[in-house]
């Protein structure tokens, strides 16, 4: 009997899916916060988007790496 192996993703891959989740979330909250005109939950926004762009960099260079 073969035991099937799991197809999992790489570490690199896995930050920068995780990356574009974080930016699309931090989008959607900064828009969220103009229109309720809640500053604090624009800036929350605006930081999640930011860290979400720098998670998927650091899986870019994370594969450009492991090549």
């Amino acid at each position: 009997m073969k035991l099937l192996k799991e197809k999992t993703m790489k570490d690199s891959t896995k930050d920068q899916v995780q990356g574009k989740l974080h930016e699309v979330k931090g989008t959607l909250k900064e828009k969220a916060g103009r229109i309720i005109n809640s500053p604090g939950l624009q800036v929350e926004g605006q930081l999640e988007k930011t860290a979400g762009k720098v998670q998927q960099k650091v899986g870019q260079i994370a594969e450009v790496l492991e090549k």
